[in-house]
């Protein structure tokens, strides 16, 4: 049986997870890139391994990464995301995804994907 040949920095089972499965891979789904795009935003200054370990609770912080419902999240539900200990409570992050979200969508518009937009 052939050893798999990885990267260096995967180095956990998450990191091992990732990179096996999705790191390298294209992606065409919608919901997927939105997913990406948050945390990567997210990640900015921090080790992906950090964000990798938070991915369960961004998922369900952020509505599955809907970004029709990020779009409209208010002050007080971004208030509420600060008090999370299972995601980054950057109240800049925070903000940043509630802009993305509308960005994103908008972009759907003008692109009827945000794939079509990338790829």
């Amino acid at each position: 049986m052939a050893e798999t040949n990885r990267c260096g920095w995967a180095k956990n089972e998450l990191a091992i997870a990732y990179h096996d499965a999705e790191w390298g891979v294209p992606l065409h789904d919608d919901r997927g890139l939105f997913e990406l795009l948050i945390l990567e935003g997210a990640q900015a200054g921090l080790s992906w391994d950090t964000i990798l370990r938070k991915r369960e609770a961004y998922r369900e912080a952020f509505d599955g990464f809907d970004p029709v419902r990020v779009a409209r999240y208010s002050e007080v539900r971004c208030a509420e995301l600060m008090e999370n200990d299972g995601i980054v409570r950057n109240r800049l992050k925070i903000a940043s995804a509630v802009r993305n979200a509308k960005a994103f969508l908008e972009t759907q518009k003008q692109f009827r994907s945000f794939d079509s937009y990338i790829w």
